[in-house]
């Protein structure tokens, strides 16, 4: 998993990685700034900070275990007062984040899944972590695009021996119909989805710039063949009632209309 985060951490500083960095930056940014609670985390790619338009008071950033991490201190946590950038403190596996059931409100996935070596078992951890009615945001590469193609394509020659990657080596691409249906059994509703980067698997940054207008054109033509995917989704619990403050108890019940007796009786 190393040699892939290392990948993708060079990959990133390319102009389709910045193309895509800048994307997904003004998503997260929509995305997390109206999510509320008290505990939120990010895991991998801390080349893009997903949340920093979030109001969360405890934010936290997770890497792989086998990854780098920048900061020396061992706490991760970040309050309203402190940088807007997380430090890299806190290692963990996807799949076995060292946290309470239900301790999170929010749980953002930047590619997570793509390099995730089991990607049901991430799944399954971050229905786990999160509490009812929580949000999960999670972005991804999109292989039913001209990048993913391009992807495909590069994965033949190279068994061939020759050729390379445009994108860099991870464990899955997941398709989004696919990781809906994922969700769905894991009890989370999508709450909203979109698609981007439409633009072709050009290596430079003249070419991508001469294809500007393909963004505009994709979101009107072809929605769902972006090059990534973004969506949110909510963990909803069956049978769960949110209760009211107590408040609105007592003022439902001093409104509530009083049977009285009727003393004239014949």
């Amino acid at each position: 998993m190393n040699s892939e985060i290392i990948g993708l951490t060079d990959w990133l500083k390319t102009p389709p990685g910045e193309y895509l960095l800048a994307w997904e930056h003004e998503q997260f940014d929509q995305a997390v700034s109206n999510i509320f609670g008290y505990h939120a985390l990010q895991f991998g790619l801390p080349e893009l900070n997903t949340l920093q338009s979030n109001r969360i008071p405890h934010r936290w950033l997770a890497v792989p275990s086998l990854a780098p991490i920048d900061s020396p201190t061992a706490d991760a946590r970040l309050s309203s007062q402190q940088s807007a950038r997380p430090k890299a403190a806190l290692a963990a596996e996807p799949g076995a984040l060292p946290f309470a059931a239900s301790s999170l409100d929010l749980l953002v996935l930047p590619h997570t899944l793509d390099l995730s070596l089991d990607a049901h078992a991430t799944l399954r951890e971050v229905e786990r972590v999160l509490v009812p009615e929580g949000r999960v945001v999670i972005s991804g590469m999109n292989p039913a695009s001209l990048w993913g193609m391009r992807q495909s394509r590069a994965h033949l020659y190279r068994s061939l021996g020759r050729g390379r990657l445009f994108l860099p080596e991870s464990g899955e691409f997941i398709g989004y119909w696919r990781l809906r249906d994922w969700l769905r059994l894991l009890s989370f509703e999508v709450e909203s989805a979109r698609f981007g980067c439409y633009r072709p698997a050009f290596e430079t940054q003249a070419w991508l710039s001469r294809f500007e207008w393909m963004d505009k054109a994709g979101q009107r033509w072809w929605p769902i063949f972006g090059a990534a995917y973004f969506l949110v989704a909510v963990k909803r619990v069956r049978g769960m009632r949110l209760l009211e403050p107590a408040w609105k108890a007592r003022k439902a019940l001093a409104n509530a209309p009083v049977a009285v007796a009727n003393k004239n009786t014949t």
